[in-house]
């Protein structure tokens, strides 16, 4: 049975999947909803990718320090 990962909320009457969400599906169904915007395919015999990394902190690029003004 194939599986697929979640990317989009989806509801139905006797369902519901939360983005993230791994399913087992009939082969029908996964290529219907593995269009890369709703789910995606998972291929069981890799490691699947953990989460995305946050962005590391920029060291430059802010606002600029006060500039000096001199007291006569």
């Amino acid at each position: 049975m194939p599986r697929i990962r979640i990317l989009q909320a989806v509801g139905g009457l006797d369902f519901s999947w939360a983005p993230g969400e791994e399913v087992d599906v009939d082969a029908d169904t996964a290529k219907a909803w593995a269009d890369g915007e709703r789910a995606e395919l998972v291929d069981d015999g890799k490691k699947t990718a953990g989460a995305e990394k946050a962005a590391t902190r920029s060291r430059g690029g802010g606002r600029g320090r006060r500039a000096e003004t001199r007291d006569e």
